[in-house]
Parts: structure tokens; C-alpha cells; sequence
């Protein structure tokens, strides 16, 4: 009995969802009493595909039951012993999306465990970035992790065919072999070849589970047990969530649906900026969160936008569009961010709190928001596990890149504007729109300043960089960013190429037409030819640059890409003076 009361409270505990909403608290109330009379939360946990839009969503659902992955976990302690004792002092996952956001997330949270070794992420194709991860490895002492659901991502595979031959430098092929894992769903070219070249184990997904809701399954876990996190543990704290997003539960008292209703009503009322604070014990706790909101909401022209890392200011910066949401680490709170959300209250922002008791539950807030997700994509009509404009721009990177293995070239567009080495693109409708505003002679930051000169009211901003995703080159642009913010007082976003294209590219592409993007381009004073073809990893960032901006174009989004030269930190320092 003791045991019993002890998971109510539990349930209790992470249940609480505090919120103020104003004037939208009736309708936020109306809402989720026809979810209650309309049984929709025994329909959404039945799969009941006429939640959405009735197509293909019935066959997604499996993260519902995502704990069975528990049956997993000895297989993993058990190789991460084998590792461990091995003296293994790293660990580098492959993979792209939902393939390494959760992992990525992961090792920000728990950093470096014990006597396990360092989890490292790959996700981003820059030569800089490639070059950056191995200066921090002993090849030697480094095992590898390729992950992808499909099996068929460009990145993780062209990652994979320079470390393998890298280590066929250091090592025999056997032994090369040994020192590689797969996660991928069953019957894949990664499945495939993870065993023709003998891979020392693989790990298979749940075909019935996106990768963007993947996170409590293999391709989050796996990763996190490598590197020390206790799997059991972690996902026996999600069962209290489970449990309390379940049809047992009122809808009232429900954490998922009680979140997913408001934002759904909330962006049906033009609050769709849904800016994210987090402690900083979870600050990266975001980044996974911006891909599940974003791809599983932004189409058909609807969407929720989110907005993380953005730094906190004054009240009178933000737009009426906002909807703040404080994830709040009770082991670890930050003062200035409890004053700062006290605030927004105060000033009649919409803020939802929700609570997170320790890192060792962050699994529990995993689960919530993907049932939140999927509420606010049922009230706004659209299929939460497509994502129709992240494909479009995958296939045009291959088309590219496939065209340069045949002919050696790439076909690039020429810049509209030069000056002292930076270079400004885009098509001819924008080059058009922009130039009307130009006031004065022609530079590059009357340019800019013309192109900002398009944001309206409630409108975002958002900074593309196809470049390093260093902590000196992230500062930089988080600076600008925080004037953009305070000058057009529109929210703002900041993401680096080609990581966002599987995250919220999907959102500033198919969702609404509400987003004025700077995309960031640069030289490679380095680059590193991919091995077994003909291209470098620095021609396949420019295809995935072009990729995206073709895209864009064809969207009608208001965009303009500023390439930086070779002196890519010059470059950003530059763009910052433009902008103030």
C-alpha cells in the first residue's frame, strides 16, 4: 500500500501544470472539456487516426508503449561494461535528427559519468566541426555509433566512411569492424551493411515509432547506457508520466493534454512563438524539443515556432505572440530565471510552468511533450509525423551531390552583391523586394537593413549558419540575434546547417509564412574529401546550404544568404557591427 501511494504522488508530483493565460483560459478550458466528453485522449492511445487528418497516423503511434523498450537494457549494460572495461575513452554517435538530438541532449545533461567513457555527437558536416571532434579523440580509444532509422541518411554514412578508413589506418579491418555499432530499424542499408562488414553489434528501432518521437527507444537509450546512464532507472521514471497522461486519468489532471490544448489554442489565437527557458542543468533540453514541435507542427501552412536559447529581456522586447514555457529543474533553479518568468506573469504573458524534480525524470518530460505534440497538432489539423519539406530538401541535396560525382562540378548561383570579401544571394523576387527598400548606396549592411526592413508585426527572424557550431561563433550570434529581438521586438531563432535541416526545417519551410531568414555561408580553409567518392564534406554543406535556400524560394519565404569568406569569425563580428 505504502509502494502504491508513494507512485501516486509521484504521478501527482509531475502532473502539475501550472499556467497563466488570461483571456485565453476559457478557451483553453472549453477545450479540454470536449476533449473529456469526446473520449479524444481513449482515442488518441487507441490510435485513432481521425484525431489528425486521418491518413497514415494509426501507424506511428508505438512510442505510446515505448517502456517495453526495457527489455533492451541488459544488452546494453552489458556492452557498455564490455567498453568500459576495454578502456574505451570516448564515444562518437553518427547520426542526424532523431538520431542524435536525444543523445546530444543527453550529454550535455550528464556530462562525463564515472569511469565510462565521453559521449561525443556528430551531426553537422562542416570540415571545421569534423576536424574540432577528432583533435578531441584518440582515435584508438574511440568507439562509434552510426545511427539511423532509415538506414539511408547522407550524413551518418558519409561519417561513417571516414572514420572506418580512418581506423583502417590505425587498425586491421577486423579490428576496425569491431570498434562500430549500428541503430537502425530492421531490413535498412545501415542493418545490411552493419553486417556484411561485421559490426560488433546492432541495435534495431521500432518501426512504428518516428524518429523525432525515438528518444525513449534504442536510439536515445543505447547512447545514453554507452555512456553510464542507468536505462532502468530512466525509464522506470517515465512510468508515473505514462500513467498520468493515460485515458485513466481526467483531462483536467491530464500534464500532456493539459500543455498540448494550450499550445494548440493558444497558436489557433496567434500565439505560436513558443519560447522555451530551461535551468541550466537542462538548458539542452531545447534543442530535442525545437525538432518535435517544429517538424511534427510546421505544414500546411500552420505551426507552432519554437523559440530556444534565446537570451531573456526586458518585458517590452516581446511581441504579443509569444507563449512562454518555463521547464524548471527544482534540484537546481536559477534566480534570475524564477524573477524573469515572475515577471512575464506579471505583465500578462501567457507562462506555463512545468516542473522537473531531477535529471533522472528528464525521460518523464520527454513523454509529455510528445503527447502535448500531438494534442496541439489534433487542434490545428494537421498529420504530427510527416515531414513532406524536410524530404524535399534531402532530395535536392542528393540530386547535387550525385550530379558532382558524375561531372565533377556544381552548379551555384552568383551572388547579386560583393563587398571586401562577403558575398549576398538570393533569387530574383527577393533580390527585387529588398531593393526597393535599400536606402542609400548599395552595401552589405544597407542590404541587411533593407531585408529586416520586411519584418512585421509578430513575425520571427531567424540565422541559418552553415558553418562550425563553436562557442565562440555561437556567442556571436546569439549577440545579433538579441538586437534583431530588441530592435523589431519579433521573436527570434538561431540554428546551425546542416543540423536544423532535420529539426525545424521542416517548420520554417512548410508552417507559416511568418519568417524572414539570414542564411549564413562561409569558405572552408580546410576540407576533407569524403572517402569511396568524389565529393568533400565541405561541397556537401554547400549542397545542403542550396538545398535548403531552394526550398525557401520556392516557399516564398522572405530570405537573404550572407557568405562570410574565409574569415568566418571576422565575418560574424562584422554582421554584428551591420546589425547595431
Amino acid at each position: 500500500m505504502k509502494e502504491k501511494n508513494e507512485t501516486m504522488n509521484q504521478i501527482k508530483q509531475q502532473a502539475d501544470t501550472q499556467f497563466s493565460a488570461g483571456i485565453y483560459t476559457d478557451a483553453i478550458v472549453e477545450e479540454l472539456n470536449a476533449w473529456q466528453k469526446e473520449n479524444k485522449v481513449q482515442r488518441l492511445w487507441a490510435h485513432d487516426a481521425t484525431l489528425w487528418t486521418d491518413t497514415d497516423e494509426s501507424k506511428w503511434m508505438g512510442w505510446l508503449n515505448v517502456t517495453s523498450e526495457k527489455s533492451e537494457v541488459p544488452h546494453i549494460e552489458a556492452l557498455a561494461n564490455e567498453i568500459k572495461a576495454a578502456g574505451f575513452t570516448d564515444i562518437v554517435l553518427m547520426g542526424m535528427g532523431g538520431s542524435s538530438l536525444c543523445p546530444a541532449m543527453m550529454a550535455k545533461t550528464f556530462g562525463k559519468i564515472s569511469d565510462f567513457p565521453r559521449l561525443h555527437i556528430l551531426d553537422s558536416t562542416d570540415p571545421a566541426q569534423i576536424r574540432h571532434l577528432e583533435a578531441n579523440i584518440d582515435l584508438k580509444k574511440t568507439f562509434f555509433i552510426i545511427s539511423s532509422k532509415s538506414g539511408s541518411t547522407l550524413e551518418p554514412n558519409i561519417f561513417k566512411e571516414y572514420f572506418y578508413t580512418r581506423l583502417q589506418t590505425e587498425l586491421n579491418t577486423t579490428e576496425a569492424s569491431d570498434r562500430f555499432i549500428a541503430i537502425t530499424d530492421p531490413d535498412t542499408t545501415l542493418d545490411t551493411m552493419a553486417k556484411n562488414e561485421q559490426f560488433k553489434a546492432i541495435f534495431y528501432g521500432v518501426p512504428s515509432i518516428g524518429g523525432r518521437y525515438s528518444a525513449l527507444s534504442n536510439f536515445g537509450m543505447v547512447p545514453s547506457g554507452l555512456m553510464g546512464v542507468n536505462g532502468n532507472e530512466f525509464l522506470q521514471n517515465v512510468e508515473p508520466m505514462q500513467k498520468a497522461c493515460s485515458p485513466k486519468t481526467l483531462v483536467k489532471d491530464n500534464p500532456g493534454v493539459v500543455l498540448g490544448v494550450i499550445l494548440g489554442i493558444c497558436a489557433k489565437h496567434g500565439k505560436d512563438k513558443i519560447t522555451l527557458i530551461a535551468s541550466p542543468g537542462i538548458h539542452s533540453f531545447g534543442a530535442w524539443l525545437e525538432q518535435l514541435l517544429a517538424e511534427s507542427t510546421g505544414k500546411m501552412g500552420k505551426g507552432l515556432i519554437p523559440v530556444d536559447q534565446e537570451p531573456l529581456g526586458d518585458p517590452t522586447v516581446y511581441g504579443d505572440d509569444r507563449v512562454f514555457i518555463y521547464i524548471r529543474l527544482e534540484s537546481a533553479p536559477d534566480p534570475e530565471q524564477d524573477r524573469a518568468v515572475h515577471i512575464f506573469e506579471q505583465s500578462g504573458f501567457v507562462v506555463v510552468r512545468l516542473n522537473l524534480s531531477d535529471i533522472m525524470h528528464l525521460g518523464g518530460e520527454l513523454f509529455r511533450w510528445e503527447i502535448a505534440t500531438d494534442v496541439a497538432g489534433s487542434i490545428l489539423g494537421i498529420d504530427p509525423f510527416n515531414q513532406p519539406d524536410v524530404e524535399e530538401s534531402k532530395v535536392l541535396t542528393a540530386q547535387l551531390t550525385s550530379l558532382y560525382e558524375k561531372t565533377g562540378k556544381l552548379a551555384l548561383p552568383s551572388p547579386f552583391f560583393s563587398e571586401d570579401g562577403m558575398e549576398l544571394f538570393t533569387d530574383e523576387k527577393n533580390e527585387h523586394e529588398i531593393s526597393k527598400l535599400l536606402v542609400g548606396a548599395p552595401s552589405i549592411a544597407g542590404y541587411l537593413q533593407a531585408h529586416l526592413n520586411r519584418v512585421k508585426k509578430n513575425d520571427y527572424v531567424d540565422l541559418s549558419a552553415f558553418i562550425e557550431m563553436s562557442d565562440e561563433h555561437t556567442t556571436l550570434l546569439q549577440e545579433s540575434r538579441v538586437i534583431i529581438r530588441d530592435t523589431k521586438k519579433v521573436a527570434t531563432c538561431l540554428g546551425f546547417g546542416p543540423r536544423f535541416l532535420h529539426s525545424t526545417g521542416q517548420d520554417y519551410k512548410g508552417g507559416p509564412n511568418t519568417g524572414v531568414f539570414i542564411q549564413i555561408t562561409a569558405d572552408h580553409k580546410e576540407d576533407i574529401q569524403v572517402p569511396n567518392h568524389r565529393f568533400t564534406f565541405g561541397l556537401v554543406i554547400t549542397a545542403q546550404a542550396q538545398g535548403d535556400f531552394t526550398v525557401l524560394t520556392k516557399r516564398s519565404r522572405r530570405v537573404l544568404r550572407l557568405h562570410l569568406g574565409k574569415d568566418v569569425y571576422g565575418g560574424l563580428q562584422r554582421l554584428r557591427k551591420f546589425l547595431r
